[in-house]
């Protein structure tokens, strides 16, 4: 078997990082992708991978990451959008949007936009990261989804990551009948550091001695590694949701084609800038 393109973004730490490390064991070329430069070329070099620094609060730099991606790989098999985490208060990035909204969807869904022909010439499989934080705190107003009349740190990332799951939906309906299969998931509750500097209460869970009893990140990346690995139509349906390597369920409002493809004109109005 020709040796596959495995790119994994939020890659220098917890279950990317975890799962570049185990995907980087069956001889596919593994490509990681971190903000943190020292981190992200840590990782690359003790996996023999390649990688490439890019920061989801700078949409440009997912532009440049995406245009460098295109002229290295023009063939990529699995694209694992993995970057994400909750924030602390309503802040905006650079570019004008909530800061949680834009690293958890924007920014992925960009970069899938940029990469998309490629991925359709390549028959290959995209893995976006949710949660079931979408179950207990997603509440989606498809009218503002910048959070500029309501803001809390647990329902704007329970917001994005119901949107990983429709855009994961509608991926899948525009996209599955040329080739192109899709799946989102749930890690579960992994002991890493990813809600570090949030506002949630959930910052305290993590950094307790709850920690204990939480998942490894190897643990939390087993789902990724899975579907990445796993055979689409056999091993998993694309366009579904998964925890723990089986379907999920997930909310009613996931469930919505009408919201799912509401939320895909709309974030491609916000990137037009990007997308043109």
């Amino acid at each position: 078997m020709d040796q596959r393109i495995i790119i994994v973004t939020g890659a220098s730490s917890g279950i990317g990082e975890a799962a570049a490390r185990t995907l980087a064991q069956t001889g596919d070329k593994i490509v990681v992708v971190g903000r943190s430069a020292k981190r992200t070329r840590a990782v690359a070099e003790d996996v023999d991978a390649d990688f490439f620094v890019a920061d989801f609060e700078r949409l440009d730099d997912v532009q440049e990451l995406a245009a460098a991606l295109r002229e290295k790989y023009p063939h990529i098999d699995v694209l694992a959008n993995n970057a994400g985490g909750i924030m602390g208060r309503r802040e905006l990035t650079i570019n004008g949007h909530e800061k949680t909204f834009q690293v958890n969807h924007l920014a992925p869904f960009l970069l899938t936009r940029l990469l998309t022909d490629v991925l359709i010439d390549s028959h290959a499989r995209v893995i976006n990261t949710s949660s079931v934080a979408h179950k207990l705190f997603g509440k989606l107003d498809i009218t503002d989804l910048d959070a500029t009349k309501k803001y809390s740190a647990n329902g704007a990332y329970g917001n994005a990551k119901l949107a990983n799951i429709l855009f994961t939906h509608e991926l899948h309906r525009r996209f599955s009948g040329q080739g192109l299969t899709t799946a989102a998931f749930h890690p579960g509750g992994v002991a890493t550091n990813f809600s570090a500097g949030s506002a949630s209460y959930l910052r305290f869970l993590y950094g307790s001695g709850m920690r204990s009893y939480m998942l490894t990140p190897a643990q939390g990346a087993q789902t990724m590694v899975w579907l990445a690995i796993g055979q689409p139509g056999l091993d998993w349906e694309s366009g579904g949701y998964f925890a723990k390597r089986k379907p999920a369920r997930t909310s009613s409002q996931s469930k919505d084609p009408a919201l799912a493809k509401e939320l895909w004109e709309r974030s491609d109005d916000m990137l037009s800038k990007w997308l043109r």
